[in-house]
């Protein structure tokens, strides 16, 4: 799929490779963009979990978190969604969407655009509301947040590692 609104970047989404499990893991290879996700990158392992993770996501609910590319085909990172992976912790059962891109591509749009083009994808799969659990500190991705039209709906102090609040922004996608 490639998204090129006027005036906002070219984006492609695709559902992730074996070797997007690489190339998220280099991506992600900066203290600053996992700032908000533990500090530092995870092992090759878990992204390639993820990643294969996300290809049953996309062939059994129609979405996934899709490796997202510039026009070119650089990788920049993911977005999409997912059910929330976590069942006893934040907003169980309901459908995550989420970005996460390299630094390289941070300030130009691009996450805004794919989140977008995320939520028509959804919303054409049937899902009716979608959340998206970001850190309390990480305003840039509040700042997508609400720029898709999402309202801060509840939050949960997280008290493993370091203690922190994770804002749980909610939208509707009703017709």
């Amino acid at each position: 799929m490639t998204i090129a609104p006027s005036s906002h970047p070219v984006v492609r989404l695709r559902v992730p490779t074996d070797e997007d499990a690489l190339s998220w893991y280099r991506t992600f290879d900066d203290p600053e963009v996992m700032e908000f996700h533990g500090g530092r990158r995870a092992e090759f392992s878990v992204y390639e979990e993820l990643t294969a993770r996300q290809r049953r996501h996309d062939a059994e609910l129609g979405f996934c978190l899709w490796t997202l590319t510039d026009e070119a085909g650089e990788v920049l990172g993911f977005t999409g969604a997912q059910p929330w992976p976590h069942a006893t912790f934040g907003p169980v059962g309901a459908i995550e969407i989420g970005w996460r891109l390299g630094r390289a591509a941070w300030g130009n749009g691009y996450a805004t655009v794919a989140a977008r083009a995320t939520l028509e994808r959804v919303r054409a799969a049937g899902v009716d509301e979608v959340v998206a659990m970001i850190d309390s500190r990480n305003r840039r991705s509040v700042a997508v947040a609400e720029r898709l039209g999402m309202r801060l709906a509840e939050s949960y102090e997280i008290t493993t590692g370091v203690p922190r609040t994770a804002l749980c922004y909610r939208l509707g996608l009703g017709a």
